[in-house]
């Protein structure tokens, strides 16, 4: 297997409130390889935009802090960097591309500026000239039409989808080793999102970076990722390939998610939700976070009073459930109450799920 380009290691990120702390992040890891997608997602509130912040050191201290962990680029802590080193990484070894491009890009300068600085910031010997080109390159590479009349424009010229793919040319641009994309297809209507996903596969493979996917559309998830890790509550509860997590999930939680989609061309009597409310992250409940929730649970101690562990099982996925071997019976109850076969394929037209969500 390849060797990892990024791990994180036990990440625990909290946040000091009037109320308490809130355990956003909590113990979480995962890795990355190069070349590869790894698809973070579940439910507001879990934990997987805050666990990339990380990564980039982004979160505001105070009230946030990183308060214990490893993130590791090529073996390289990056939480034991100075301001400095940590710079010179951003947006060049690790770039990033933000739910809302609007807010994200300076409304005052025009883009291909905005394009042209993210390369020059990272080496000064690109002339003007240089920049200018290397950044038209760009916008025709993400398929910005008209890419050179364009660099004069303002952010307000662009409309949603052409904002997003200017972002994603500007996280490209000095050709980083890993990529995030946090929700890149939020507020884009489903043609527009179907648009920018394959300029996203296309700005992966002119790099070859390892990419972090974070959505709540799980047929964002089916169409793009390689792996998958599912979070809830701050923490990892089920990482595995897409086929793994799609057709043999090791986490009731995971199956919540899965049972509660609609298939595409399928009718089935009624959907499955996830009953109750995500937990409170100033007040997790003991044991497994998701036990209140979890239909398997059926008020079993060892749910409520054991934390468990994320273990590994066959052909590399994990799990952090302590019945994870009932999940075949727990299927086939909704597949007869529902008429839904969690085997079959998720409606993984890009958009199948609507809806914004803000983690």
């Amino acid at each position: 297997m390849t060797e990892a380009l990024l791990s994180i290691r036990g990440l625990v990120t909290e946040f000091s409130t009037p109320d308490g702390v809130v355990h956003a992040v909590d113990g979480v890891s995962y890795d990355v390889r190069p070349g590869e997608t790894v698809g973070v997602v579940g439910e507001s509130g879990s934990g997987k935009s805050v666990t990339v912040m990380s990564i980039l050191r982004l979160i505001p201290q105070p009230p946030g802090r990183i308060a214990a962990g490893e993130i590791l680029l090529e073996g390289r802590n990056l939480l034991e960097l100075d301001d400095a080193e940590l710079r010179k990484v951003r947006g060049r070894e690790i770039a990033m591309i933000f739910q809302d491009p609007m807010t994200s890009l300076n409304p005052v300068l025009t883009v291909g500026s905005q394009l042209a600085e993210a390369i020059q910031t990272h080496d000064a010997k690109v002339t003007d000239a240089e920049a200018r080109r290397r950044v038209v390159e760009l916008l025709e590479l993400v398929g910005v039409p008209n890419a050179a009349a364009r660099f004069g424009q303002y952010p307000h010229e662009y409309s949603g989808g052409m904002r997003q793919r200017a972002m994603i040319a500007m996280a490209i641009a000095n050709r980083p080793k890993i990529l995030i994309a946090d929700e890149p297809t939020t507020a884009l209507d489903v043609t527009i999102q179907a648009q920018v996903l394959q300029v996203l596969k296309t700005a992966q493979e002119e790099t070859q970076a390892g990419t972090i996917l974070i959505t709540h559309d799980l047929g964002v998830i089916a169409e793009m990722a390689d792996r998958v890790v599912v979070m809830y509550g701050g923490k990892v509860v089920e990482t595995g390939t897409v086929d793994d997590i799609f057709h043999n999930p090791s986490h009731p939680y995971t199956l919540g998610l899965l049972s509660s989609l609609p298939r595409a061309g399928k009718q089935v009597e009624r959907l499955e939700p996830i009953p109750g409310q995500p937990p409170s992250l100033i007040n997790l409940p003991g044991g497994c976070s998701f036990h209140p929730r979890c239909r398997m649970s059926q008020g079993r101690d060892r749910c409520r009073t054991e934390t468990p562990e994320l273990v590994q099982l066959a052909d590399g996925r994990a799990s952090a459930c302590h019945f994870h071997e009932e999940l075949p019976e727990e299927i086939a109850r909704i597949s007869a109450a529902t008429g839904v076969e969690i085997d079959a394929d998720v409606a993984s037209e890009p958009g199948a799920e609507h809806g914004r969500e803000e983690d």
